[in-house]
């Protein structure tokens, strides 16, 4: 598996607007419409990823705890289904049951969602305030599926608890490691 580290560019970029199909329920869902005023965690993964299988299950807990918070949770697949067919929105829709993911779990099928947030590899994690503006992107937390490190969510879960309670998110963020986004030719 080759690693690949997110872009990290600049924080508060605010988040380009889209619409795009969930997988789960076959409804678009527009992120001006969803957003939450408190934060919003947009995360690329995919289903065939080590990376993302690694942290799946705590994808999930994090969610359950921190919705009834107030804040919203959004999956977004941008890989080329053509050529990973296990990323298609049919296995994704089946992956997303399976899992019992409590988010959306979007298809980015021209890519371009990817492209405006410059998401480099699954899982890539980027948490935008009430105005949208990006105040953290980069990794879950330091566990890859070879280090043996316990699978916490540490670093998005510090990002959020600053947030809910009104502090600054820490700046120093370190990048999230993955596979590369299988992108189009």
């Amino acid at each position: 598996m080759a690693e690949t580290p997110s872009t990290m560019n600049p924080l508060g970029f605010t988040a380009p607007a889209f619409e795009l199909e969930d997988v789960i329920s076959g409804q678009p869902v527009n992120l001006q419409k969803i957003n939450s005023d408190k934060a919003t965690v947009i995360m690329f993964i995919c289903n065939h990823c080590p990376f993302v299988k690694h942290v799946n299950e705590q994808l999930v807990k994090l969610a359950r705890d921190y919705i009834p918070k107030g804040i919203v949770f959004i999956a977004i697949s941008s890989n080329d289904a053509e050529n990973y067919p296990e990323d298609s929105p049919e296995k994704m829709q089946e992956y997303a049951k399976r899992l019992g993911y409590p988010f959306p779990y979007l298809y980015d099928e021209t890519q371009e969602v990817a492209k405006a947030y410059d998401a480099a590899c699954t899982p890539d994690f980027y948490i935008f305030d009430g105005d949208l503006k990006c105040v953290y992107r980069g990794q879950l937390d330091d566990s890859r599926p070879s280090n043996g490190l316990p699978v916490t969510g540490k670093d998005i879960r510090e990002a959020l608890e600053a947030l809910l309670s009104g502090n600054e998110v820490n700046p120093n963020q370190r990048p999230s490691i993955g596979c590369n986004i299988k992108w189009k030719n």
